[in-house]
């Protein structure tokens, strides 16, 4: 900015235009180097096992952003990954298996049940009930390796997307409001 000014026949301090910069919170992003990132090892991964068509393989994941006043929210995330279409978005304070569980059996019931889901190790993903229940409506896990959410890609960009379109420009009052823009937005 300095350089800027100067080059338009202005006469000031770098010092004073820093200060002023730094007052006004004005800030350049810094670059970011593009870091390459190999296919994971993991045969679970969304490289190795791609969906093939509609209900081959779901992804879920779990999101987190505050209230106006300052409490968490979390919100489960359930997409069709050959669709790329948002299954479910569900809000609440905290989720547990058995809620997690709940949503699958609400989409099974109501969309028919995918050949696999594919989630990270989150407790609510891994838990024995879980597994147990969807070994029993004939549902394969793919769970990915920790700390390689590029192998849960699909989900995790819809996630990115989702922050940047609707969680960063929404201040939500309450759980209910917060539930209704949501599956708004996801409609």
């Amino acid at each position: 900015m300095h350089e800027l000014l100067v080059g338009t026949g202005r006469r000031v301090n770098v010092k004073r235009v820093h200060r002023l910069w730094k007052q006004e919170h004005l800030q350049v992003p810094r670059k970011q180097r593009k870091r390459r990132r190999l296919p994971g090892n993991s045969e679970n991964g969304c490289i190795c096992h791609k969906a093939t068509h509609r209900n081959h393989v779901w992804s879920y994941d779990f999101l987190t952003d505050r209230m106006e006043d300052g409490r968490r929210l979390k919100m489960l995330v359930v997409i069709d990954e050959f669709t790329r279409e948002c299954l479910a978005i569900e809000v609440g304070r905290m989720f547990t298996a058995r809620d997690v569980m709940l949503t699958l059996e609400y989409l099974f019931a109501v969309r028919g049940a995918p050949e696999h889901v594919r989630s990270d190790n989150g407790p609510e993903f891994v838990a024995k009930e879980i597994r147990r229940w969807l070994g029993r409506a004939c549902v394969g896990t793919l769970t990915i390796q920790k700390a390689s959410p590029w192998e849960n890609g699909y989900v995790e960009s819809f996630n990115g997307r989702l922050r940047d379109e609707l969680l960063q420009r929404e201040l939500f009052l309450s759980l209910a409001e917060a539930r209704y823009v949501l599956d708004a937005w996801r409609l």
